[in-house]
């Protein structure tokens, strides 16, 4: 069973807390709503209770005397104070321990991209979704290719900016096995609800098979262009059939005649499918608007040979 697609199973509307943080943050969290409840009903209790008790209830009646009380005074002003600086102090200790990464941490490189996110392993793997051995702290090195980005994994209770052009990093350490979900909570673009992928939390012996099989290896060039399509979050904005999505669908793209923007047309052969992933805005196809990111730096020369293989097959 995973441990946290359902809502609900921590006794509360939050996500299952996947980690010791994510406990603190809802510790905090409580303690905001239950001081703040009463805070509440004292207020506003107390402010219909005395406008029910002293209102005017004939022309005759005069307004009572009422003198202040300086206890009064000096307890409504310092026992919120006293809650201020509880929650100041609470919260950057729960804080502190979210920017002070551990020097044994598991790193994983994340990239963001519009509108998918691609996770990348010092062995060499990449893959679609974050895989991780549970009980073992994980940091997060993130940058992205285009625009602002924003990692959330709500069981873990943590979200960090990712920025074009520098790096960003976070941490956690899952203490639950299971399927986590993992969000964009930075507007992107079009597709921004659609910039969702999972984080799989595993057994250390787990992590390390799955670290070793690389799915990519044995595979024919076009299996091998099919995964790297899907790996590299092409299908956020592509189908794999004929239908449009931000882009143009697959199917049948492979050697059909393209139309552009500045009035010029070219066969969607080799070379076009290369200058399309590498300089992506060099040809705009008409009905598009330019937004597409490049990949220049991002791929390897077999993925795009690959991935011309396998538009080759879905005519």
């Amino acid at each position: 069973m995973f441990a946290s697609v359902a809502w609900g199973q921590s006794g509360s509307l939050m996500p299952v807390p996947g980690s010791e943080i994510a406990r603190q943050v809802d510790s905090l969290y409580t303690f905001l709503l239950i001081t703040s409840a009463i805070g509440c009903l004292l207020l506003i209790g107390g402010m219909i209770y005395f406008a029910l008790k002293y209102r005017r209830k004939t022309e005759e009646d005069k307004t009572p005397y009422i003198t202040h009380s300086h206890i009064l005074e000096f307890l409504w002003s310092f026992i919120p104070f006293v809650l201020f600086m509880v929650v100041f102090g609470w919260g950057w200790w729960i804080y502190d321990q979210m920017r002070s990464f551990p020097e044994d941490a598991f790193e994983v490189h994340v990239v963001g991209k519009k509108w998918s996110w691609e996770f990348q392993y010092k062995s060499g793997r990449t893959s679609p979704e974050l895989v991780v051995p549970v009980g073992k702290p994980v940091k997060l090195i993130m940058t992205s290719m285009d625009v602002l980005h924003s990692f959330f994994v709500p069981s873990m209770r943590v979200k960090q900016d990712v920025i074009p052009s520098r790096y960003t990093a976070l941490w956690f350490e899952p203490e639950l096995e299971g399927e986590f979900n993992i969000f964009c909570t930075e507007y992107c673009g079009t597709e921004h609800s659609s910039m969702i992928t999972k984080m799989q939390v595993v057994s250390q012996e787990e992590f390390e098979e799955w670290l070793a099989n690389d799915p990519m290896k044995g595979l024919t060039m076009a299996e091998f262009g099919e995964k790297t399509v899907k790996a590299k979050g092409c299908v956020a904005c592509h189908n794999l059939d004929a239908s449009r999505k931000v882009g143009p669908g697959f199917k049948g793209i492979w050697g059909a005649q393209r139309e552009f923007t500045d009035g010029t047309s070219a066969i969607a052969d080799e070379n076009y499918i290369r200058e399309s992933i590498l300089n992506p805005n060099a040809k705009i196809v008409k009905t598009y608007a330019p937004g597409m990111p490049t990949f220049q730096g991002q791929i390897k020369d077999k993925e795009i040979s690959a991935i011309i293989e396998y538009l080759k097959t879905i005519k």
